[in-house]
């Protein structure tokens, strides 16, 4: 059992019954009234936000998650396949589940897959990844004021906005959370 002074953020709690992770909290104490703790939760399910407030006397149960390593294999439609690290058994994960984090997967990356009572929910990619560039636009000669950028698109097919010196074929590090620009790989 978890007590209010246990939620903080990314905690993974087991909310009407299903696991919410604690995106934002804030702990405040009124006058003579209990102590409350007002959360943004985010369903790792769904991946909808919802705001709550849980007082002292709430007890809450941490969520029945595992995580188990798995390389990508390939896309099939919308699914995507994987091979468990381990028993080495394929299975295949919807697009709907992985969402955005499907532009950044190439072929025998190892990722961490997140379980909720044995069903993979969410992948969880490293921060920074290294893409080469398959296509550059071409910089415009004198456009260099402002921190000019234009569109590139990476081997996983993703276009993202580089600055104006990348051209194809250098490989550039890539924010898997947000999809932007890091740095030229070393």
């Amino acid at each position: 059992m978890l007590g209010m002074n246990d939620l903080k953020t990314g905690v993974v709690i087991n909310f009407n019954n299903a696991p919410h992770e604690v995106v934002k909290y804030q702990h405040s104490k009124m006058g003579r009234g209990g102590a409350v703790v007002r959360t943004t939760l985010k369903n790792l399910i769904t991946g909808n936000n919802i705001e709550n407030t849980f007082r002292d006397s709430d007890k809450l149960l941490p969520a029945d998650m595992q995580r188990t390593k798995a390389q990508y294999l390939y896309r099939q439609g919308d699914d995507f396949m994987f091979m468990d690290m381990t028993s080495f058994e394929q299975f295949q994960i919807p697009g709907t589940v992985i969402a955005g984090a499907g532009d950044f997967l190439s072929e025998g990356l190892e990722v961490t897959i997140k379980l909720f009572e044995g069903k993979p929910i969410n992948i969880e990619l490293p921060a920074k990844m290294n893409f080469k560039v398959t296509y550059a636009e071409p910089a415009i000669k004198g456009d260099t004021a402002n921190n000019p950028t234009k569109n590139a698109t990476i081997e996983t097919g993703l276009e993202i906005r580089v600055p104006m010196f990348i051209n194809q074929g250098e490989t550039i590090v890539v924010d898997t959370r947000d999809g932007s620009y890091i740095e030229r790989a070393k």
